[in-house]
């Protein structure tokens, strides 16, 4: 199993979705595309189906281990796993009891079943299975993708298609299984989450490319998942609200501080010296400098001290 990150903010291909699966390890591949992240292997499914044929040979032994019943349980392959890399629906519900996941047949009474049957768009993922053959429904984003590893990449579901989609399945022989509670949070959903997926040309069966051999689309990637465009203007417009807020943040600490320099210098109280100077430099400044000189000359320094309050008291 391969995981294919995302490079940057700018796209998002096929690659960034976690889809891809290495020999017949479907169920592995099932739960990895679900969970969007390689985080089980073959081992860890196989120590969980291991139990589960511990777990039944126990109960069956409960009728005695000379029992024919109990000697033709012996005598038969474990029903959770086979060589080809297969594991039963036992198995891959323990797995995901792990992140509190859960699994419910889509078509039973229970329900939550029949309100996703009324709505399916609603819920999180689905699993299906065909015989020996697992794939993956998923909603990444606010879009459903159908992860399954027989596709040449992942297959964009429109919402009104959904329910058509999985009525199809049934129809050609799949168990579907509902996925309930919180999937883990993964790259291609946060991303899918800015900006809406499209698929101009949708994918094709791997064997189907197979055969085409020498096809001149034979090794390309026909599938294109991103509006790049749409996806620059949401990056620019989210740049552009940051600088906005940032330069409105700016202007009001200069405001802080103007008002800060104002209300101190408004506070401050004139000497009776700088009363004395502002009032010289007024008398010197009217048409009879000769009486300035002759008021100051005859003033003692307590009629100026009276006068400078009475100037202080006026001007404010």
């Amino acid at each position: 199993m391969r995981r294919h990150p995302i490079k940057d903010g700018s796209n998002i291909s096929r690659e960034a979705i976690l889809y891809k699966q290495e020999g017949s390890l479907c169920a592995q591949h099932c739960l990895n595309a679900l969970l969007q992240g390689s985080y089980l292997t073959p081992i860890n499914l196989a120590d969980i189906a291991l139990r589960l044929d511990e777990s039944e040979r126990e109960h069956m032994a409960e009728a005695g281990v000379q029992s024919e019943d109990y000697m033709a349980f012996l005598r038969q392959p474990s029903s959770n796993m086979d060589d080809s890399g297969f594991f039963s629906i036992q198995v891959i519900s323990e797995a995901l009891k792990v992140w509190n996941l859960d699994l419910i047949p889509y078509s039973s009474q229970d329900p939550v079943a029949m309100t996703a049957r009324e709505n399916p768009v609603e819920q999180c993922a689905f699993i299906c299975n065909f015989k020996e053959h697992w794939l993956t429904i998923r909603k990444l984003g606010h879009q459903w993708f159908n992860l399954n590893s027989l596709l040449t990449g992942p297959e964009l579901i429109s919402d009104t298609f959904l329910a058509m989609f999985l009525a199809q399945l049934q129809q050609e022989g799949y168990s579907i299984f509902l996925i309930t509670g919180e999937l883990p949070n993964c790259e291609a959903d946060q991303l899918l989450k800015i900006t809406r997926a499209f698929q101009p040309i949708k994918p094709q069966l791997i064997s189907d490319t197979d055969n085409a051999g020498s096809s001149d689309n034979s090794g390309k990637n026909p599938t294109q998942f991103i509006d790049e465009d749409a996806l620059q203007r949401a990056l620019a417009e989210s740049r552009e609200m940051l600088e906005a807020e940032d330069a409105e943040l700016q202007r009001a600490v200069r405001l802080s501080m103007e008002g800060d320099a104002e209300e101190q210098t408004s506070d401050r109280v004139e000497t009776a010296e700088e009363i004395r100077q502002r009032r010289l430099a007024y008398l010197a400044s009217t048409d009879n400098p000769q009486a300035e000189d002759t008021g100051t000359q005859d003033m003692t320094d307590d009629a100026m001290l009276q006068e400078a309050l009475k100037m202080s008291m006026e001007s404010a």
